[in-house]
């Protein structure tokens, strides 16, 4: 990146750091059940539900303990279930004709952070009815408050029950691109281990890996704060404590919640503090192939971690020891390749392989100038690179002539089948 670039960058970032601690953040309201959000909807006077999922969620029956709770309560509700894996501009505008032709006047996302995703995104449009999405893409462009929000989430990865961020992926030119505001950020976080207990071992794995991620680019950017880099370390220890039980044993009800807290914890440390280029390549991906997220993130991270070098040694050391992989003296660069080669390690055992073989090198100029636009300025990364400094990682998640990904024939190719299916990964 050339030296005006870097100093534009550094401007703008050290900018909203200062701006911080004057921005309207709050976190959600954390609910244990999702028995419990009737109470909420009446006592906010709402009238009628629309419910935002997609089809997977709704065939595993994962909504029907909510669809009871409601319809006991006597609250009227409409589902729509459409939602995909990188939810579109087609996806929002059906959910709000539905909830405008219904006569909704308050929005729940369940599922992954697509569910959310979509959800944020018609709450928006409700808001700002002359705005196309597009027009609300960046930062603070909302403005308006959304119908009441509740976001209860069927992965512990995404965070997006957190977040003031919807990523929406255009229909027509499948260009992704994230709209944030603080109006985005759900009133109510249902943080229910039941309505995750069905999730296969491998999406639990990447989700998990998602939520790793979210904590670890919070943690070692440039933009951190006390509470973010608490909400982080807790999110990693929690995520390194309780990611394997979940992975080998489902129906684990308290790693099930630890997980969602885990989640919880990590998109509060993001939101503030921004995530890196693992995400910006990620998401390039996703919108271009749709990759599932948390796949991507957990392929891409180990990768980028070590591109950065011992710019981030100190930091990594720290999550290390709340990792349980280092002892507080343990000397910093040892400590920092411990923690990478535990990320690695865990790959390994949730068979998670280290290529997208979607990749086409044909696209590579295309994808890291997505990810070059969607960081810079905007990302405080420990090491700013430009879009010609991001296309080495396309070339290494590539699938070389004759090359076998690691993915054929394994538990991923068939679990990657069921993510697409289920949009249950997030953001």
């Amino acid at each position: 990146m050339n030296y005006l670039k870097k100093i534009y960058c550094r401007t703008f970032q050290t900018g909203l750091k200062i701006a911080l601690p004057f921005l309207p953040y709050r976190k959600p309201k954390i609910v244990g059940s999702v028995k419990a959000l009737p109470d909420i909807i009446q006592k906010k006077k709402c009238s009628k539900v629309l419910i935002i999922t997609d089809a997977g969620i709704r065939k595993l029956g994962l909504t029907r303990r909510l669809e009871t709770a409601l319809t006991n309560a006597g609250i009227p509700f409409c589902i729509y279930d459409k939602t995909v894996e990188n939810p579109t501009t087609d996806n929002v505008s059906e959910a709000m004709n539905l909830y405008l032709d219904s006569g909704c006047d308050c929005i729940i996302g369940f599922g992954g952070g697509s569910s959310m995703d979509c959800a944020k995104a018609v709450g928006a449009r409700i808001a700002k009815p002359k705005q196309s999405l597009a027009k609300m893409k960046g930062i603070l462009k909302v403005h308006k408050k959304l119908p009441l929000l509740m976001a209860v989430p069927t992965t512990a990865g995404t965070g997006s029950e957190t977040t003031l961020a919807a990523v929406i992926t255009d229909a027509q030119t499948r260009y992704k691109y994230a709209i944030n505001d603080f109006p985005l950020i759900p009133r109510y976080a249902v943080l229910d281990p039941k309505v995750t207990l069905s999730l296969p071992p491998f999406i639990t794995a990447t989700t998990g890996m998602d939520a790793l991620t979210h904590a670890v680019e919070a943690y070692i950017g440039n933009s951190t704060t006390y509470g973010t880099r608490k909400d982080a370390l807790l999110a990693v220890k929690l995520i390194f404590e309780n990611i394997d039980t979940v992975y080998t044993d489902g129906s684990n009800v308290d790693a099930r919640r630890n997980m969602l807290h885990a989640s919880f914890y990590a998109g509060c440390a993001f939101t503030k503090s921004y995530v890196g280029y693992v995400h910006a390549i990620a998401h390039s991906l996703g919108g271009e192939y749709n990759v599932p997220h948390g796949l991507a993130n957990a392929v891409i991270l180990p990768l980028v971690l070590e591109a950065y070098g011992e710019k981030i040694h100190k930091k990594l050391a720290r999550l290390a020891v709340a990792a349980g992989l280092a002892e507080k003296d343990t000397p910093c660069d040892e400590a920092a390749g411990r923690f990478i080669q535990a990320i690695k390690d865990m790959k390994v055992r949730f068979g998670i392989g280290n290529r997208i073989p979607e990749i086409r090198e044909e696209d590579i100029p295309k994808l890291s100038h997505y990810a070059d636009k969607e960081a810079n300025p905007l990302y405080p990364v420990p090491v700013l690179m430009n879009a010609a400094e991001l296309e080495p990682f396309y070339y290494m998640l590539m699938e070389e002539p004759g090359e076998s990904s690691g993915n054929e024939g394994s538990e991923e190719t068939e679990s990657r089948k069921g993510e697409d299916e289920d949009d249950r990964t997030g953001n």
